[in-house]
C-alpha cells in the first residue's frame, strides 16, 4: 500500500488574520472553506481575534432575505505605527493606521554631519507631537520603522561600516524610543525600505524588481522571487562603491578613489556645480536647476544616469528584473536621468535580460522611504507568526 501523506498541520489564528487581512474572506464560512476548519475552530480564531483587537465582526446590512451572515473585516484603526526616514540633511517622518496610510507627516531638516544624540532625540519629539497633533495619543502603538542611508544591521538596529554616517555607526537607536513607547523597533537601509513601498497596491505582484535610490548617494533595494534581499551582512545593493573606469584617480567621500559615487552621486554633481562658481548646495538644487532648462545641470543628471546605467546593466544581467524603478531626488528629473541610464541599461545589459524589462518611477515619490519604513513595521507585527505569539501560540 502506497503510505499516506501527513497532513497540514490546522490553520492558525495568525493565518486566520491573515485571510482576513488580505481580503480572501470575510465571513466564518469562507474561512471554513479555505482552511478546511470546523465551525467551532474557525469561531475560537475569531474570537482570539476579536478579543485582540485586529478583527471586526458585524452583520452584513446588504444581506436580502434570510439570517445575514457576520462580514469579518481588519481593523485598520486598532493602533498605529511610526515612522522615520533619516537623511543626511532631510528625515520624513509619519504616523500611520495599521493599513499602512498617512495619518500624519512631518519632515525634519538637519545639518549634514548630525549625530544621532542630536537628531534621534528631535525624531521622537516630532513623532510625539504628531501623534497628539491627530488625535491618537491614547492609540496603542504596535511598532517603529527606521531607514538609513548605508548599510544596516537590523539584528542589532544600528548602522554598520557607513561610509557617510559617521557617529552613527554601532549605535542602537531603539532606545532612543524608550519614552515614547515600548513597541518594537525595526530599522534597514533606506533602499530596501523604498522598495517595500513600491511593493503595494498596483506593483505588489512584482516578483523580481531593482530600484536604485539616486540622491546625495547611491544604493540599491532588490527583490527577487518576492522576497528583499540584503545579503550576508545586510550590503546587498550597495554599488555607489563599485569601481568603475570613468572614476580612476577621482576621490571619493568614502575615502577612497574610482567609486562611480565620486562621478555619478548626487554630491558628485553639486561639486562639478560649485567647481564652475555656481551656488549650489544640494543635489535638490541641481534637479531643480535641470527641470527649469539649465543646460549644464540636465548633462551632469544625464550623464549621472548614463554612468549609474553602466554599473546597473550587471546587475540586470545577473537579477534579470521585471522593473527597473527609479527614486530618490534625481527622480524629480526623471525624463533627463532616465534617458542616460535607459541608454547605457539597454546598450549593455543582454537583449534577453531587458526583453521585457521595464523602467519606472518611484509610485509615492518623496515619501517612499517613510511609507516603506512603516510597511516594514506592519509586514512584521502583523504576520502569522507575530499575532500567534501575541495570542499564546
Amino acid at each position: 500500500m502506497r503510505p499516506s501523506r501527513p497532513s497540514a498541520p490546522p490553520a492558525t489564528s495568525g493565518e486566520i488574520f491573515a485571510l482576513v487581512r488580505d481580503g480572501a474572506a470575510d465571513t466564518r464560512a469562507e474561512l471554513g472553506r479555505i482552511t478546511g476548519l470546523s465551525r467551532s475552530a474557525v469561531a475560537s480564531r475569531v474570537a482570539a481575534l476579536t478579543a485582540l483587537g485586529l478583527v471586526l465582526e458585524a452583520e452584513d446590512t446588504q444581506s436580502t432575505g434570510g439570517r445575514p451572515p457576520a462580514r469579518l473585516s481588519f481593523d485598520v484603526d486598532a493602533g498605529i505605527v511610526l515612522a522615520a526616514a533619516i537623511g543626511r540633511s532631510r528625515s520624513q517622518l509619519g504616523v500611520f493606521t495599521l493599513g499602512g496610510e498617512f495619518l500624519a507627516s512631518d519632515t525634519v531638516d538637519q545639518e549634514i554631519g548630525i549625530g544621532p544624540d542630536e537628531l534621534m532625540p528631535q525624531i521622537t519629539k516630532r513623532l510625539e507631537v504628531l501623534i497628539h497633533d491627530v488625535g491618537r495619543a491614547d492609540s496603542r502603538i504596535l511598532g517603529v520603522g527606521l531607514s538609513i542611508p548605508g548599510t544596516a544591521d537590523t539584528a542589532r538596529g544600528c548602522s554598520l561600516d557607513s561610509p557617510i554616517m559617521h557617529g552613527w555607526d554601532g549605535v542602537p537607536l531603539a532606545p532612543y524610543f524608550l519614552d515614547t513607547t515600548s513597541a518594537p523597533v525595526f530599522l534597514d537601509n533606506d533602499a530596501n525600505a523604498m522598495v517595500l513601498a513600491e511593493r503595494r497596491d498596483d506593483r505588489a505582484h512584482f516578483q523580481n524588481a531593482l530600484l536604485v535610490k539616486a540622491s546625495t548617494g547611491l544604493g540599491a533595494g532588490i527583490v527577487a522571487g518576492g522576497v528583499l534581499q540584503r545579503g550576508s551582512l545586510g550590503a546587498a545593493g550597495e554599488f555607489g562603491h563599485t569601481k568603475t573606469a570613468a572614476a580612476v584617480g577621482v576621490a571619493c567621500r568614502c575615502g577612497d578613489s574610482g567609486c562611480l559615487e565620486a562621478i555619478a552621486g548626487g554630491w558628485a554633481l553639486v561639486r562639478a556645480l560649485q567647481e564652475q562658481g555656481r551656488e549650489v548646495g544640494h543635489i535638490r538644487g541641481v534637479v531643480d536647476l535641470a527641470v527649469s532648462g539649465d543646460p549644464e545641470a540636465r548633462r551632469l543628471i544625464r550623464d549621472s544616469g548614463r554612468q549609474i546605467g553602466e554599473t546597473l546593466a550587471g546587475a540586470v544581467n545577473l537579477l534579470n528584473p521585471e522593473v527597473l524603478i527609479v527614486g530618490g531626488d534625481m527622480a524629480k528629473a526623471y525624463d533627463i536621468f532616465v534617458a542616460g541610464l535607459r541608454e547605457t541599461v539597454y546598450g549593455n545589459a543582454t537583449a534577453l535580460a531587458t526583453r521585457a524589462l521595464t523602467i519606472q518611477a518611484t509610485t509615492h515619490g518623496d515619501h517612499s522611504g517613510v511609507i516603506g519604513s512603516a510597511a516594514m513595521v506592519l509586514d512584521h507585527v502583523l504576520s502569522a507568526r507575530a499575532i500567534d505569539d501575541a495570542l499564546g501560540g
